[in-house]
């Protein structure tokens, strides 16, 4: 079947666009500069372009897809979170939905599924208190945008149209996105946790959020939100110290809560806060996860 992926040029984008695409599927990944992004893009997997706003260009591939995969938005690592900045998270995560919207509702044969991107930010800062699907959303600026995205796509459950929402935690891959920048202070010595530590750590290894995703687009009883976490929960101590042990490496130099508010500002409560994010409803359905836990997941992603 034909699947559009939004947002398909990123870290997670191209890997799912891969394993679709090696799987026998039509893939097509939009892209607001699509000549960029054709040399990193897997085999078989087609570009196109699109503003990120409205359905103009690409609305037509909506026509007799089988699935969307809404990935779209704005990297959240990318500088400090000024107003304008936050502005242009949260408006490229809503604009991305109502364009995905636009093209459902504009297509005469509509796609039995759009999967929505979100992230376990929605529960707001929770420290080590397990939070499953049913609880409720946080106050803070994350918890808002995703509150804001999730419900930009609610819509199309009127079109009868099924919407499963991956609520995803932290992504761990040797290709990029956050292990690589975690793991250099290790590889100089200087490795440790972040601020007291004691904050919850919500991981996933690619291959486990690539199936957790695939498993979303062809699950027929899929629909509502998911968190994409492993069921491994640990602290940020507990994942650095995993991380030590995995690159040969002490894990005693803690940064300092202070110091990451000055580097990063606002910014800093995504990597000081946390929420222990259970994976209920995924391992309910009868997902099963390749790579459960902490030190095993790092091995093979390190080693």
């Amino acid at each position: 079947m034909r699947i559009v992926i939004t947002g398909g040029t990123g870290l997670i984008g191209r890997a799912l666009a891969g394993r679709l695409a090696a799987d026998g599927h039509e893939v097509v990944c939009l892209s607001r500069a699509p000549e960029r992004h054709e040399a990193a893009m897997p085999n078989g997997v087609q570009l196109a372009a699109w503003d990120g706003r409205t359905d103009d260009g690409w609305g037509a591939l909506a026509d007799g897809a089988g699935a969307i995969v809404n990935l779209a938005g704005e990297n959240l690592a990318e500088g400090r979170w000024t107003a304008d900045r936050k502005r242009r998270i949260l408006d490229s995560r809503v604009d991305a939905a109502r364009a995905v919207v636009e093209a459902v509702e504009n297509a005469a044969s509509k796609p039995e599924v759009v999967v929505q991107a979100s992230a376990v930010g929605y529960y707001g800062p929770r420290g080590t208190e397990p939070v499953d699907e049913q609880a409720q959303p946080g106050s803070d600026f994350l918890a808002g945008v995703c509150l804001a995205a999730e419900g930009a796509v609610t819509r199309l459950r009127e079109l009868g149209v099924r919407v499963p929402v991956a609520r995803t935690g932290i992504v761990l891959s040797a290709d990029g996105g956050a292990l690589p920048r975690m793991a250099m202070p290790f590889k100089l010595f200087v490795g440790g946790p972040l601020g007291s530590g004691r904050q919850a750590f919500p991981w996933i290894h690619i291959d486990d959020e690539i199936a957790a995703l695939e498993f979303l687009i062809s699950h027929d009883g899929a629909d509502g939100p998911y968190n994409l976490t492993a069921p491994t929960s640990v602290t940020n101590a507990e994942f650095s110290s995993a991380l030590g042990r995995t690159l040969g490496r002490p894990a005693l130099l803690p940064v300092p809560s202070f110091a990451l508010q000055l580097a990063f500002g606002e910014m800093s409560t995504a990597l000081l806060d946390g929420q222990r994010a259970v994976p209920t409803r995924l391992q309910e359905a009868g997902f099963e996860f390749a790579h459960p836990e902490t030190d095993a997941a790092l091995r093979d992603l390190l080693a």
